[in-house]
């Protein structure tokens, strides 16, 4: 959810976004993972039936639909982890169609390093 409220939000004023997905935030990209229900860490999962039902309520867009708006927006790439996307046999048509690019994390750094703010979520 962060990653699409900060990715549209940039966009929406005009910010250049580049986000690197490796690990589970890449697993959330398999399109049989993306369009389900989001799952709440183990930390907060008392909360989640809360959350969920005034997200409902308050029409909020998934993460997904946020990152699918700010491509729309603005300039927003997505990358994929090269060796997330091995390791776990991962083929191109296996994720949602937000993903741009494979790549290595050495060449998202290089992209990252020219980058005014740099987030971790």
């Amino acid at each position: 959810m962060p990653v699409g409220v900060l990715a549209s939000a940039a966009a929406a004023i005009g910010m250049e976004v580049e986000i690197f997905a490796t690990f589970w935030g890449l697993l959330a990209m398999k399109k049989d993972m993306a369009e389900k229900n989001m799952k709440i860490s183990k930390e907060y999962e008392e909360m989640g039936e809360m959350m969920f039902k005034i997200m409902r309520e308050k029409n909020v867009p998934s993460w997904i639909e946020m990152v699918r708006t700010a491509k729309e927006l603005g300039n927003v790439k997505v990358y994929a982890c090269a060796m997330t996307f091995d390791m776990f046999g991962m083929k191109k048509e296996d994720l949602v169609d937000i993903v741009d690019e494979i790549v290595g994390a050495g060449e998202y750094l290089d992209k990252a390093k020219e980058a005014d703010i740099t987030l971790f979520i």
